[in-house]
């Protein structure tokens, strides 16, 4: 039984064997992987169920597929059931047709080489195929640039200074900064994620954690691009602004605004605005209703997800689903539009921002799953990997591992759809914006999966169809005319970075990871060349905060480590700082002796500097490092102990006399000149 069962697993892209941070090998358990392969629909519980299940691939792999992908140029060996067929029909998306004759290869029939990129209709025989043709690499800094290095800034949008009666940064407070920024020499910003979360449940703010990736949160609706200036509308006072995001009172104030304009709209709207609302919902489809249908029975049902809703709401197929959508046609049609607001709020600060001169503009953020209550899943379980989580296994910072709390697509289940939900969520995030930065891009190769209930330690990894996404990812790039950014850090699988290059994917080369021999910094002339390189992350500390120690201080605070591991830590970022400044000194960036723990403001000019001058050719700059902050948006492994996503900029943003200089510097460093 173990044999089959293991047969089965590698089979279906389980790893039944994994190498953990010490090196010690490890084996999944039985009883994770037949809750893992149950989760993919293949259950696993008696020596039938196994054998049901590997026929059940083997068939699957024989049949003709509906959907391929290839890459312009290359033949594409087609599957073993077209090894009987000699010709093919290809039918262009934009119209035409070709027959075209198969080729005989040692692995079977295949494809001479297509030259068009595309979505194209393939005919073999009674086989109708939808052929992915990917171009040979996604877009390019050099092809928005025309040729120039550039640097653009990474923001938290909550952080941003709010407009006026606001608690929070907003797409509003997005566009003028953006827009700012442009007229000082980026050309991009990265911002933070844009996903729906949980309108109904404010308390639930972390940007990664979200309901889904279809669709925005409105929290960050700004209406005034539609509307503009509504001073007039009611709305419930708003409270003095404390140090913090205080997300519970901005999300009442905001959402009774926005329910304000909502009956002022239904009940004398602009007629060309109506228009543009009803094709905004036409064009959403399925996906749009479902989610404003779950958003609607949330606020009435609440709890953490629709799992803890009464059982009849659970199916949103149901009748009781349509009874309560029926009775509630107003509010289904508010939740849509505060989508409609947000996204045509998004697209203006994207207009902005290239108004403003940004080559690229706006960077969406791609979160590495959703919640597996929320919406998405609600509404198109079979794409998930329902009762499963992702997160990562042991290793040093986290010696019992991690459980995100949040679900992703199943392998099987993307292969089945033509990959429609990965498109889907890509699509979405490259729609208003100049790209894209997928988190945890080590996800498009594997991911580690938890069953519900069991610990982060009893998880294994599963496969993805990583040469399909990355091929997907390449051609949505093209189609879009958008940057992809992957984010390429921790545990990097062999090999998995020369891929994400040759898919035009940039990587990410954080300055704290970027390590040589005995510890030294790598110089800037050795950083790669098609990359995104960063002074931190979220994450991270802040330059200001790492040359204090304020993350180890953090740490501490926390109750991360004992107090040897604490001391260790400050012993050793003592040793790094003289390290980092001597780095700075020999780029050029920095003189002289390292300055004191406290004194961190030429610390953080040289940092922007080294970024800077760095061989990559895009350069980002997190908010916080402009501000010269101490303090780090996120704190990874707290909830409450640390304010995530809490903390604000400062209000004078980029008037800032800090951040002017900064911004100068870098436009010199990385001038616009004339285009």
């Amino acid at each position: 039984m173990a044999d089959a069962l293991h047969a089965l697993a590698e089979e279906a892209g389980l790893h039944i064997r994994w190498e953990d941070f010490k090196g010690r090998p490890q084996e999944v358990s039985q009883e994770t992987l037949r809750r893992v392969l149950a989760a993919m629909g293949l259950p696993a519980d008696g020596e039938s169920d196994v054998a049901d299940s590997r026929a059940r691939l083997r068939e699957e792999a024989g049949s003709g597929l509906s959907f391929l992908t290839t890459e312009v140029g290359q033949s594409t060996l087609l599957p073993p059931a077209f090894v009987d067929h000699a010709v093919a029909v290809l039918r262009h998306e934009h119209g035409g047709r070709r027959e075209m004759r198969l080729a005989p290869t040692a692995g079977g029939m295949a494809l001479p080489p297509i030259l068009e990129p595309g979505y194209h209709g393939l005919e073999i025989g009674d086989h109708h195929i939808t052929l992915a043709v990917a171009p040979a690499h996604g877009v390019r800094i050099e092809d928005l640039a025309r040729g120039r290095d550039v640097f653009g800034l990474a923001a938290q949008i909550y952080s941003l200074p709010p407009r006026d009666g606001e608690e929070f940064g907003d797409f509003g407070s997005l566009a003028a900064y953006a827009e700012a920024a442009g007229h000082a020499g980026a050309d991009a910003v990265a911002m933070s994620p844009t996903h729906a979360l949980f309108a109904a449940d404010a308390s639930r703010f972390s940007p990664y954690s979200p309901s889904t990736r279809l669709f925005h949160n409105v929290l960050y609706a700004d209406p005034t691009p539609l509307f503009g200036p509504l001073d007039d509308l009611p709305a419930p006072e708003a409270p003095p602004r404390a140090e913090l995001v205080d997300w519970s009172a901005g999300a009442r104030i905001k959402l009774a605004r926005l329910r304000a304009l909502y009956e002022r709209f239904e009940q004398a709207g602009d007629v060309r605005l109506r228009g543009d609302f009803a094709a905004f919902r036409a064009e959403g489809g399925s996906l749009l209703e479902l989610h404003a249908r779950y958003e609607a029975l949330h606020a009435r049902h609440g709890g953490g997800g629709f799992h803890d809703w009464p059982q009849a709401f659970r199916d949103p197929a149901s009748p009781e689903v349509e009874a309560f959508c029926r009775e509630n046609v107003r509010e289904v049609a508010f939740h849509a539009f505060l989508q409609w607001l947000a996204e045509r709020a998004l697209a203006d600060a994207q207009r902005r921002a290239k108004g403003a001169g940004m080559a690229i503009g706006l960077v969406a953020d791609l979160a590495v799953g959703m919640d597996g209550g929320g919406s998405h899943v609600w509404s198109r379980r079979e794409d998930v990997l329902d009762g499963l989580s992702i997160g990562a296994p042991p290793d040093l910072l986290g010696p019992t591992g991690q459980d995100w709390g949040l679900t992703n697509f199943s392998p099987r289940a993307l292969q089945a759809t033509g990959f429609a939900p990965f498109l889907a969520t890509l699509r979405a995030a490259l729609r208003c914006g100049g790209g894209v930065r997928i988190d945890h891009a080590m996800g498009l190769r594997r991911l580690w999966v938890v069953p519900e209930g069991m610990t982060p330690h009893d998880g294994c990894y599963i496969s993805y169809p990583e040469e399909d996404m990355l091929r997907l990812v390449a051609l949505e790039s093209h189609r879009s005319g958008g940057l992809v950014i992957g984010e390429d850090l921790g545990t990097v699988p062999p090999g998995f970075r020369p891929k994400l290059d040759r898919a035009g994917v940039l990587g990410m080369r954080v300055l704290w990871f970027e390590r040589g021999a005995h510890g030294a910094y790598t110089p800037p002339a050795d950083y790669a060349r098609h990359a995104a390189s960063m002074t931190t992350t979220h994450d991270l500390p802040t330059v200001a905060g790492w040359w204090r120690g304020n993350d180890v201080d953090w740490r501490k605070r926390v109750g991360h480590g004992d107090a040897d591991f604490h001391e260790t830590q400050h012993a050793e970022r003592e040793t790094d700082r003289g390290k980092l400044w001597d780095a700075f000194v020999e780029a050029g960036t920095a003189e002289g002796a390292p300055p004191a723990m406290e004194d961190t403001d030429a610390v953080v000019d040289a940092a922007l500097g080294f970024v800077a001058k760095t061989a990559s050719n895009l350069a980002i700059v997190p908010a916080e490092d402009l501000h010269g902050l101490v303090e780090q948006p996120n704190l990874p492994g707290t909830l409450d102990e640390h304010p995530n996503w809490r903390r604000r900029l400062p209000p004078d943003a980029l008037d800032d006399p800090a951040a002017r200089r900064r911004m100068a510097l870098l436009a010199k460093a990385r001038p616009r000149g004339t285009e």
